[in-house]
């Protein structure tokens, strides 16, 4: 075989594992959680021989999972972690200029996180000061005691905040007052906390939403109670406005609310 001939079997080879990517990533798989090799051979048109060893080797490489037990396959943590890092790039980059006029104009820092299970992820910190804040970036918080982790719950149901915190079932009022904070949130646009988090600590939080309008990230500022908190309402507008302009660069166009209707009288 020349060298012609190996590259375009090579890419063959890359289109066929393409095809069963995307056959693992329909609606129907989707739905079902993961699909055979008789589906997959089905939906690509190949043998059942070749769909096998093709998923094999994708297995090995983690870009697709095979459970044990049912011995169907999904999409693999390997692709998920390649997205994730291309669509948490690409938000950082967007991000940051925001942010440092956002600490410029606040005089605080402000942070980025996105939510990781039941915590809140801190990836990229902002000082408006002449010293930077340590120890956020990389670490996370849990989620329901934070503004940041209530706006990132913004697109949630109260079936989602039961399952995604279990430990929060035990307690009787725990999830009623979260899914009223989160409402709170939605209304006013911004989350606020108030000593809530940590004794003497105060902030706000704004959703970022990508262009299909789903929060993906929440911009936060976090400052002491004595310097922040006569202003904390002021602060959570500002964020706003900024987190929505790294929103507009992610694609996301504000519908304008609709005007009032008029009342017959």
């Amino acid at each position: 075989m020349n060298r012609s001939d190996d590259t375009r079997h090579r890419g063959h080879g890359l289109r066929r594992d393409l095809d069963l990517l995307e056959a693992l990533a329909s609606p129907e798989a989707r739905r079902t959680g993961e699909l055979g090799v008789v589906r997959l051979s089905q939906l690509t048109g190949r043998e059942k021989s070749q769909v096998s060893r093709a998923l094999k080797a994708l297995a090995e490489e983690g870009v697709v999972e095979r459970d044990p037990d049912t011995l169907g396959y999904r999409l693999g943590w390997r692709l998920f972690s390649l997205v994730a890092r291309t669509v948490e790039d690409r938000l950082v980059r967007a991000a940051e200029p925001v942010m440092r006029e956002l600490a410029a104009e606040l005089e605080e820092t402000n942070h980025l996180c996105v939510l990781r299970e039941e915590e809140v992820l801190t990836l990229l910190s902002v000082s408006g000061h002449s010293f930077r804040t340590h120890g956020w970036e990389g670490r996370g918080v849990p989620a329901p005691g934070t503004s940041a982790g209530r706006v990132l719950l913004l697109d949630a149901s109260p079936d989602d905040l039961y399952v995604r915190f279990p430990t929060l079932r035990s307690e009787a009022h725990a999830l009623p007052e979260l899914w009223t904070k989160i409402r709170q949130a939605r209304r006013d646009g911004y989350a606020r906390v108030s000593e809530e988090f940590e004794e003497g600590l105060v902030g706000v939080s704004a959703p970022i939403r990508d262009f299909r309008g789903r929060v993906v990230a929440a911009l936060n500022v976090s400052a002491p109670a004595g310097r922040l908190g006569e202003r904390l309402d002021a602060a959570g507008r500002v964020t706003a406005e900024a987190a929505a302009r790294v929103s507009a660069h992610l694609g996301w166009e504000a519908r304008p609310k609709p005007p009032p209707t008029a009342r017959l009288t």
